[in-house]
This record gives C-alpha cells, sequence and structure tokens, in this order.
C-alpha cells in the first residue's frame, strides 16, 4: 500500500518529498490500490452484472486497474464464493475468460446496490488523493513579471494594475477583484487562469468508508495525452505504468456565478446512485475557483463567505457525508471573488482580513478609453475616425455625465456596425452613426 502521510509544503524540503510518479504507479496487489479488498469484490461484481457477460481483462479496463495480481484475484474471489462463474473464452490466458453472475451473485448484487450504484473506474483511497494534491500544489507555480505582461498584452490595462495582480497571482491563495460594472473583471480571472500552466492528476473517484465522490467531469476537467499511453506505456522508472485510475488533465479552472449555493459547496448525494459529486471546490484542487458576480447569489453574501474562513485560513475544508461524518480534503485553489458591489456592503472587516488580496479595477482613463477604442476598431476593420471619437465623448459621455466603461468600446462598435449594414454605408464613426449606436445601447432614463 501507498504510505499515507501528511505533506505540509510549507514546511517540507523538496528533498524530502515523495516521488509523485513513484505513488501515481500502477498498483501490482489488492493491497496497493488503497481499497478494502470487499470494496473491489462489490464493484466488480456489478461491473458483470451489468455487463452481462464480461472477460477479465474487460472487467480490468472498466475498473481501470490491472489484471495480473489484482482483477484475477478479485476474480478468484468471486468464483470461489459462487457469485460468479466462467463461460467459455474469448481469447487466449486466462483474461479472455467469460464472467457472468450467478444466481447467488444476483442475490449479492442487490444488496451491494442497496449501498451504492456506482460503476465505473475504481475510486482511490482518500488518503492517496490528499498526498497527490499536495504534491501537484498550485502554490509551486511562479509567476514572472514578462510572463503578467505577455498574458495581459490583448487587453488595455496600467502597470499599477499589473503590479496588484502578479503578487495576488504568485500568492495562490485568494483575490477579491471589485468596482464598478463593465471594467472587464471577469476578464481579468480569465486570463489569470492562462498563467496557471501545468497539467495535474486528477481522479475518476475517491472512496470514503465505503462511499463513492466522484471528482473528474467532463464539463470541468480537460483531459490531455496522458503519460503512460506512450508506445512502451512507460511511466517514469522502468517497468513501471501509470496508475489508469488518475487522468493528466490541465490546471482546472472553474466559474460559477449567481446559481451558486451553500449546498454546492459540500458533497451532493444522489439518492437514486447513493454517490456523491464532489463539490466545486474540490474539483479545482490545484487550479482556480472564479465566484462571479458575487453578492447575486441566493444565499447572503456574509453566510457564503463564512463558508469559506476555515478553507482560507487553514487550506483544508471539511466536508459532510450522509452519515454525518465530516472529512477532511485538500484546499488548495487560487479563489477569486469577483463583484460590481460595494465589499463593505457584502462582508465585515474581519472577513476581509482573510482575504488576500484586494484589487479595484477602475473605470478605464480617457487615454485608456482612447485605445481601447482603436483597438476595437482596428479589430473590426472600421476605420478609426479622430473627430468622430471626440464627438462621441464630449457628446454621450461629457456632456451626458456618463462615466466611461471598458466594455463600452466594443458594444459601440458593433452597435455601429449593425447600423452600418442596415443602412447599407460604411460602418465609420460618423455622428448619424454614433448617435444611432448610443440611442440603441443606453438605456434613458
Amino acid at each position: 500500500m501507498y504510505p499515507h502521510t501528511t505533506i505540509d509544503r510549507f514546511t517540507m524540503n523538496a528533498s524530502d518529498r515523495p516521488d509523485l510518479k513513484t505513488l501515481l504507479r500502477e498498483p501490482r496487489s489488492i493491497e496497493e490500490t488503497g481499497l478494502n479488498p470487499a470494496f473491489l469484490y462489490d464493484l466488480a461484481l456489478k461491473t458483470v452484472y451489468f455487463g452481462g457477460e464480461l472477460s477479465g481483462q474487460a472487467i480490468a479496463n472498466s475498473l481501470q486497474l490491472p489484471y495480473a495480481n489484482v482483477i484475477d484475484q478479485v476474480l478468484a474471489f468471486l468464483i470461489k464464493e459462487e457469485f460468479a462463474a466462467i463461460t467459455g473464452s474469448t481469447g487466449f490466458g486466462e483474461r479472455g475468460y467469460n464472467h457472468v453472475v450467478t444466481q447467488k451473485g444476483s442475490a449479492k448484487v442487490q444488496e451491494v446496490l442497496a449501498r451504492s450504484q456506482y460503476i465505473g473506474p475504481a475510486p482511490i483511497s482518500l488518503a492517496s488523493y490528499t498526498q497527490i494534491a499536495q504534491l501537484q500544489t498550485i502554490g509551486e507555480i511562479v509567476i514572472r513579471k514578462t510572463e503578467i505582461r505577455r498574458a495581459f498584452s490583448h487587453l488595455v490595462i496600467s502597470d499599477a494594475m499589473l503590479r496588484r495582480v502578479g503578487p495576488a497571482v504568485n500568492s495562490a491563495r485568494s483575490i477579491f477583484l471589485y468596482g464598478p460594472p463593465g471594467n472587464g473583471k471577469t476578464t481579468i480571472a480569465e486570463t489569470i487562469a492562462t498563467l496557471l500552466s501545468g497539467n495535474i492528476y486528477i481522479p475518476f473517484a475517491v472512496e470514503v468508508d465505503g462511499q463513492v465522490i466522484q471528482v473528474f467531469d467532463h464539463l470541468n476537467h480537460t483531459p490531455i495525452q496522458n503519460e503512460a499511453s506512450a508506445s512502451d506505456g512507460s511511466f517514469g522508472a522502468i517497468g513501471s505504468r501509470l496508475d489508469a485510475r488518475w487522468i493528466l488533465c490541465r490546471r482546472p479552472f472553474i466559474v460559477t456565478g449567481g446559481e451558486l449555493t451553500l449546498e454546492s459547496l459540500d458533497l451532493i448525494f444522489d439518492p437514486v446512485s447513493k454517490n456523491y459529486q464532489a463539490p466545486y471546490q474540490m474539483k479545482a484542487n490545484s487550479g482556480m475557483f472564479l465566484i462571479d458576480d458575487f453578492g447575486r447569489q441566493q444565499v447572503s453574501p456574509r453566510d457564503l463567505l463564512n463558508r469559506w474562513i476555515v478553507p482560507l485560513e487553514k487550506r483544508i475544508d471539511f466536508l459532510t457525508l450522509q452519515t454525518g461524518k465530516k472529512i477532511e480534503v485538500p484546499f488548495d485553489v487560487l479563489i477569486i471573488f469577483s463583484t460590481n458591489l460595494n465589499p463593505t456592503d457584502l462582508v465585515d472587516d474581519a472577513f476581509l482580513r482573510r482575504i488576500r488580496h484586494k484589487i479595484l479595477v477602475p473605470n478605464p482613463t480617457w487615454d485608456e478609453f482612447r485605445e481601447i477604442f482603436q483597438r476595437v476598431v482596428s479589430q473590426r476593420g472600421v476605420s478609426f475616425d479622430e473627430e468622430g471619437f471626440k464627438y462621441l465623448v464630449l457628446e454621450h459621455y461629457i456632456k451626458a455625465k456618463r462615466e466611461p466603461k471598458t466594455v463600452h468600446p466594443r458594444d459601440l462598435v458593433d452597435q455601429i456596425m449593425d447600423l452600418a449594414k442596415y443602412s447599407e454605408v460604411e460602418p465609420r464613426l460618423t455622428k448619424e452613426l454614433v448617435d444611432g449606436a448610443v440611442e440603441a445601447y443606453f438605456v434613458k432614463l
């Protein structure tokens, strides 16, 4: 069995840490799976039951475990206990033996399904998940000034803002983006996500006390070419292979908004399948979790933020099983709260102190507004007209006492192009098109 020790990434020297590839090697026995043998017997039996008739290799493929010394031992037990039987062979050797569930096995399956209907890749233990998550910590990513500038080169953003964003990203802790709407807070957060380079291993599922927590999902995780799929199948040391229960993915970037509830931040139990879905923050481990439009959720901001006090301070999270048992999981997430509301109206100073970095995203200056406008018209293939731009600013901003927003150039140019297409004229910053765009875009009060 893999050694399950607690790792403190802040105090342990690199030379003292277990080797990631050693911990991720393919298990060579039932013991090395980290799972109770009874759990594997039940999972294999359910797999055969729903498969109808499966070869030993097909069962191994379904459970993502090696046939030799693991699945062969599991099947030997099921046959010995008369839960399964061999009906024939579709290939050479024991791997090709076909297995079916016996009448006695069918009765056993009903008992097993009453506890859990999970079938699929075998989970890994919570201890292994914790250990490997800590070895893939986001805290070891170092973002340098040149990388920050390169990543944000597509945006008009001040050096002062970059000086705040850079250290905040390197903290790998928590960021509070706030300021008036329409100035690119979400875009800034999305750009930060591109800086989180590297790949991590994510398990299909985690097992706790016989309960299965599904972690990997295709909506939130992006698999990449797995190292173990190389032509020789090698992984790390000569002769070793990757434990196929882990999937190599890009560092996750998970976004939630007004739909976020307190319930979705705990284990989500399915009463039909009797399995759990991991909450957002667990799926975001070793990556980034953006809570957009913070303060617009149905739950009160104070209650929502109180949920984060322990994770933000201790870097661990506590989740609750249906039995009432609390389990401890890593909280290794760069969490970003983004809001258009005044932070002091949402939370008190005590909580704001727990947020490592608070970054105001203000309205653009007039020089920035002009540069954004120039970039947008260039991208849209529209000629920039200095007089037309001055008319827009003087007539529809200064006289109208309207504040410029980062998003306005994009939206107004799109409006101009729509009007020009309808009027069968060239899209330009003429008085008529500017007036029409403003009238269509802004709400009259």
